[in-house]
This record gives structure tokens, sequence and C-alpha cells, in this order.
């Protein structure tokens, strides 16, 4: 019941917005009363928050097991982790919709647990960055943290407007953002 509450609320959340959507759409959409609902959540922001942990954690777990690989250089777990978050707009789009859109709505206590995970996610891509920096893989002019910060622009805002269904695949806009990142958009033969 409750996992069916959680997707019946990123539909209509993400239809909607979280401020639009009453706890009664949501018990009426799933045919069920009030009670079922604040059996398991004590209110629609718990569930809102429920919903942007979920998401969050995902990714971070995805985000660790490609930063372990040993195998792999610097470069190769960039290219890894921008192709991880563009082939989850496709898996997950509405709750990315929801955790970077609907965030807001949520009071400071609850917005804690989710900033730290946040925080530890882009610490984590920071991390890989100054490590191919001091590998010789990345160049060592250009600052990690701003870095960072652009990487996850160019991934996060993807959601909004990325088809997985249209003209380009998922891996061939990883390749694109990935060669933008590496290697920006300036022609290097023309001079």
């Amino acid at each position: 019941m409750k996992e069916k509450i959680i997707e019946t609320s990123i539909e209509l959340f993400d239809q909607k917005g979280f401020k639009e959507t009453s706890v009664q759409e949501i018990v009426e959409a799933m045919g069920v009363t009030k009670g079922a609902f604040y059996y398991y959540y004590k209110s629609k922001e718990e569930l809102l928050k429920d919903i942007c942990i979920s998401y969050i954690e995902d990714l971070l777990q995805q985000q660790q097991h490609i930063l372990q690989n040993v195998e792999k250089s610097c470069t190769e777990k960039l290219h890894e982790i921008v192709y991880m978050l563009i082939r989850n707009i496709k898996a997950r789009r509405k709750s990315a919709r929801i955790f970077f859109r609907e965030m807001r709505h949520l009071h400071e206590a609850h917005l804690q647990e989710i900033k730290a995970k946040r925080r530890a996610f882009r610490e984590n891509y920071q991390k890989l960055i100054e490590e191919g920096i001091a590998k010789g893989e990345f160049k060592q002019t250009h600052t990690p943290h701003m870095v960072t910060f652009g990487i996850l622009g160019i991934t996060n805002w993807s959601y909004y407007w990325f088809n997985p269904d249209g003209e380009i695949s998922e891996e061939q806009l990883a390749e694109i953002y990935v060669d933008l990142i590496l290697n920006g958009i300036k022609n290097q033969e023309k001079k």
C-alpha cells in the first residue's frame, strides 16, 4: 500500500504540482480512504520527503558503484556518471522533476537529510574531478568545485527537456555532454 501511495503521488505531483494536489485526490485516485494514507504518512509533506529521499539515495548508490570501480579511469567514471544521470531520466523522470521542482515545499527539518545527501553526491563528483586533475586526466587550470557545479547544471536540467524516445538516445546525449565537458565547443583544428 505504501508503494502504491508513492506511485500515485508521483503521478499527481508531476501533473499538478505538490501544492495543488490534496491528500483527498491521492486517496480517490487509489480508491482508498484517508485512513489508509495516514496509516503510512503523518502528512503530505512527509510523503514528499520520502519521494525525494528515495530519488537521491538511488542516485548516490549508483554513483558509489561507479566510483568504486578501480579498473576505470576518472574520464571513464565521469562518462558513466553522466550516462547514469541521463539514463535515470527515462526510468525516473517524474521523480526527478518532483525532486528538483517540489523540494522547496519542505520545511527545513525535512530538507536537512535531503540536502546532506545532495551535498554528498556533489562532493563525490568533486573528488572525482580532483582525482582526475591530480592524475593529469583533467586540466589543472579549472577550479574543481566550479567544474562540478557546471557538470551538475548540465545534467540536472536535462530532465526538463530531454526525451529519451526522441531524436537522440541516452548514450548519444551522454557522449555529447562528456565531449562538451572535456573538450568544449571550440573547433581545435581551426586556429
